[in-house]
């Protein structure tokens, strides 16, 4: 067994950094912009509604996570891993420069929708691309790499959501779009520079590709797992309103923190999503090499034990959220401390949902099709979208959009009746999750 990390991982890891810099950066800014900065095609201000905001935001997202498809099947079957990452990532580049240049509807539009094949489209092949770094039998050393490379993404997500939302304050949308940008430049640039150091799987030809996902019982594991990703989609539902509905209600609390040496720092709404990368780089090497090490040995880990406890503190941290939303109704101006808990309680939900489900995404694959079945991982956060857009958008009056406490506390509810699928669809996937 292995004792080491392989050779290329430092720049899957720097890749990984710099890119989730740019997609986070351009993203805790984006209904802020929609609704504050947007211009119309004749250049005169022209900015959306909140809940028009919410909507195509999650449409964006949507778009962002349901590419990883078409990118996995591409990388699979044709170019590779790894030239599809570089191809694609060329194409998030123009997406972001786009963004900088242009910020009538017309340029969000063409951006977003760049932005979304280029980031989307890597995906898949990123994450799988570091699992086929590892040799068979790296078990102890693959679950490692993949908690430094979810430490790299809350990075680069950090430093971006602090930096990015001051930019736009500071000297407005272009230049807080550029940033990211550069950022994005820089990934592509450190990705090709580790080349020579990578595992580089090729592409299986097609017909082969589809008899192996046509046998009998490869299909029934790839269906299990592909439901068991569906439901999950709930999860990412709740989880991805941090840059949304989250954001518009961070706007009317008081947002001001006391200094430990004196005095008060105003944060900026869209600034208090970073309070989720700050919380990731505690608690994934609090979990990795202490918590799950500790259960481990005392018989009580298991996929299914992570995946419910996530899902039952994701409806916690929205309980939160919606009491909080009560008392603004009322005229209140809470504190951005009730916030502050609701992140530490859906952070450690992420923890525990996406990093191992992530990790169940590659090992439970057959090796033809890694990026594929990654790719379904990455489905779920975009059927999440869809549910949150239709919940904002079309039933709005139903639940009374982002600025009804109902709105919340009916995510609540969703998030703790999918518990029960997910207990029996891992019930009968023993053959495949590791216990």
């Amino acid at each position: 067994m292995t004792t080491k990390h392989p050779a290329g991982l430092p720049y899957i890891i720097g890749n990984e950094a710099a890119e989730r810099f740019s997609y986070y950066g351009m993203k805790s800014i984006l209904v802020v912009f929609m609704t504050t900065y947007l211009l119309g095609r004749s250049g005169a201000p022209e900015v959306m509604s909140t809940s028009d905001a919410v909507f195509w935001y999650h449409i964006f997202g949507m778009g962002n996570y349901l590419v990883p498809v078409v990118g996995a099947v591409l990388a699979d079957t044709v170019l590779g891993k790894y030239r599809t990452i570089i191809i694609l990532s060329v194409v998030y580049c123009l997406g972001h420069l786009t963004l900088a240049l242009d910020a009538t509807r017309v340029g969000l539009a063409v951006g977003l929708t760049l932005i979304a094949i280029g980031s989307g489209g890597i995906k898949p092949c990123v994450s799988a691309h570091l699992g086929d770094q590892y040799t068979q039998g790296a078990t102890r050393k693959i679950s490692e790499g993949y908690s430094l490379f979810y430490i790299a993404i809350n990075i680069g997500a950090f430093l971006s959501t602090i930096l990015t939302p001051w930019l736009l304050e500071r000297f407005g949308a272009h230049v807080a779009f550029a940033l990211p940008g550069i950022l994005m430049a820089i990934a592509t640039v450190v990705f090709w520079k580790g080349r020579s150091l990578y595992v580089v799987q090729p592409p299986t030809p097609w017909r082969s590709y589809i008899s192996s996902l046509r046998e009998p019982a490869r299909r029934t594991d790839l269906l299990r797992i592909l439901s068991l990703f569906v439901v999950l989609s709930v999860f990412w539902a709740l989880f991805d309103q941090t840059g949304s509905s989250w954001v518009l209600q961070a706007e009317k609390m008081d947002r001001s923190i006391a200094l430990p040496l004196g005095g008060r720092w105003e944060l900026l709404a869209s600034q208090v999503q970073a309070l989720n990368p700050i919380l990731i780089l505690i608690f994934v090497p609090l979990c990795s090499w202490g918590i799950y090490p500790y259960l481990f040995r005392k018989g009580l880990l298991s996929v299914r034990g992570k995946v419910l406890t996530g899902l039952l503190l994701s409806a916690i941290s929205f309980v939160i959220v919606g009491v909080t939303q009560q008392r603004i109704g009322a005229g209140e101006s809470p504190s951005i401390l009730w916030q502050v808990l609701a992140y530490g309680v859906l952070t450690a939900a992420e923890v525990v949902v996406s990093i191992t489900t992530l990790e169940l995404a590659y090992t439970s694959a057959p090796s033809m099709s890694r990026s594929l079945v990654t790719s379904f991982y990455l489905l779920s956060v975009s059927l999440g979208n869809v549910i949150t857009a239709v919940v904002s958008g079309p039933m709005s009056p139903l639940v009374g959009g982002p600025e009804a406490p109902l709105f919340f506390f009916v995510f609540s509810v969703l998030s703790l009746g999918a518990g029960i699928p997910v207990w029996l669809i891992l019930g009968r996937m023993r053959t495949i999750v590791p216990t």
